[in-house]
């Protein structure tokens, strides 16, 4: 009996151990609905930079997009507006809020599907740096590196 409810409680503790912690959940009900990217910009270095996003369109074309969180099954989408230099159009995602123990920080990673809710970037995605998160406002940081140098692409947000 003893031994059955030793097992018992450290299989309870497991499963509290694998649940996303508070923090996690409460961002992602911050994040839950549309946002409106208005800024990108770059930290760490000097220069002018040209960067492609997400293996989708230039930075410039980020601006002014439309993004939108679906918070009860983790689908969403973001919405570049059709330009000269910009393919428009809707671009489907399956998000989540990770912690990143190594440094302390939540991470919004995202990859793309299709209508359907189907993998279409086989497995791969992106995770950004959650630096601020409010009810009206949120910026997401990447790093990566250009020269071998570092650079820190900022994401600014307001929401709608």
């Amino acid at each position: 009996m003893l031994k059955k409810s030793l097992i018992l409680i450290l299989f309870g503790i497991f499963l509290a151990s694998c649940g996303v912690s508070k923090e996690v959940r409460d961002q992602r009900n911050m994040l839950s609905g549309t946002w409106i990217l208005n800024d990108v910009r770059y930290e760490n270095n000097q220069g002018m930079f040209k960067s492609v996003l997400f293996n989708d369109a230039d930075a410039i074309c980020f601006e002014g997009s439309n993004w939108f969180f679906r918070d009860n099954n983790s689908t969403g989408r973001y919405t570049i507006q059709q330009g000269s230099l910009c393919q428009g159009g809707d671009r489907y995602i399956r998000w989540s809020v990770v912690s990143n123990p190594a440094n302390y920080t939540n991470q919004l990673q995202f990859k793309f599907i299709d209508e359907k809710r189907n993998d279409v970037s086989g497995g791969l995605g992106y995770r950004l740096n959650i630096a601020r998160l409010t009810e009206s406002e949120m910026t997401l940081k990447s790093n990566v590196t250009v020269d071998a140098k570092p650079v820190t692409l900022v994401y600014e947000f307001t929401k709608q």
